[in-house]
């Protein structure tokens, strides 16, 4: 018998431990490259406006058509549109600014059942993981714009209410389009949030409602009039630290 036949075999179930274990920590520098790679792609993209939305809304749908002349104005004012590059308010986002004078930015992912491309991006980059895009989606903007969505346009608000809430980034305007949509979460978070001191009342300082594209526009403008749309050095400090 052979020394290799005599050493004892470990279990298949540790075997395949290690395994897991190793994938795990090779995962970490894919990580870091999709952060390095979409970093060096946007750097150029600023001041950008994020837009968010849901993926299902048809192009006859006047969400659609809403977002897109929302998009189309910031892009003439000088913003890059980012989206989340698919289809529904991410596809009338990014065409909307593709026809614009500025960039028009689709950060995509990879999903198992949606997420195909949109046609109308002049830079695209595609993410494996969530918490990567939504990095990339904070770092460069300028403001949030929020269309009518479901569960995911509901997390990314939540996200960047948590984030501007917890000084984690640099404050911005934070505009929810379209009040009827939005009129139900804002009484709960008025009739129950504060009032049951989950949040403070000035947190609710932190949400703007409007209705009209050219309104959405101005409130950007208005908010960076007197500071520029530059990040400060202290904000940047913070950026890095996302």
């Amino acid at each position: 018998m052979s020394l290799k036949e005599k050493l004892p075999h470990p279990p298949s179930s540790e075997l395949a431990e290690k395994a897991w274990s190793a994938r795990e920590s090779w995962r970490v520098f894919g990580i870091m490259a999709e952060f390095v790679e979409a970093t060096e792609k946007l750097n150029a993209i600023r001041p950008a406006v994020s837009i968010f939305g849901s993926s299902r809304v048809p192009a006859d749908h006047p969400y659609y058509a809403l977002t897109e002349q929302i998009a189309r104005r910031l892009s003439d004012a000088g913003f890059s549109v980012v989206s989340g590059g698919g289809p529904g308010v991410m596809e009338a986002a990014n065409k909307g600014a593709y026809f614009g004078k500025s960039p028009s930015v689709g950060l995509n992912i990879e999903l198992p059942h949606e997420q195909a491309s949109n046609l109308y991006q002049d830079i695209s980059q595609t993410f494996h993981h969530f918490f990567a895009r939504k990095v990339m989606f904070v770092k460069f903007a300028t403001a949030y714009v929020v269309m009518p969505g479901g569960f995911g346009t509901l997390d990314e608000v939540s996200e960047a209410l948590t984030l501007v809430q917890t000084r984690k980034t640099r404050k911005m305007p934070i505009i929810l389009v379209h009040e009827p949509f939005w009129r139900g979460m804002l009484d709960w978070f008025r009739d129950t949030l504060v009032a049951e001191g989950m949040i403070d009342a000035d947190d609710m300082g932190l949400i703007q409602v409007i209705n009209e594209p050219q309104a959405v526009v101005d409130a950007i403008f208005n908010y960076y009039e007197k500071r520029g749309f530059e990040p400060s050095a202290a904000e940047r400090e913070i950026l890095l630290n996302l």
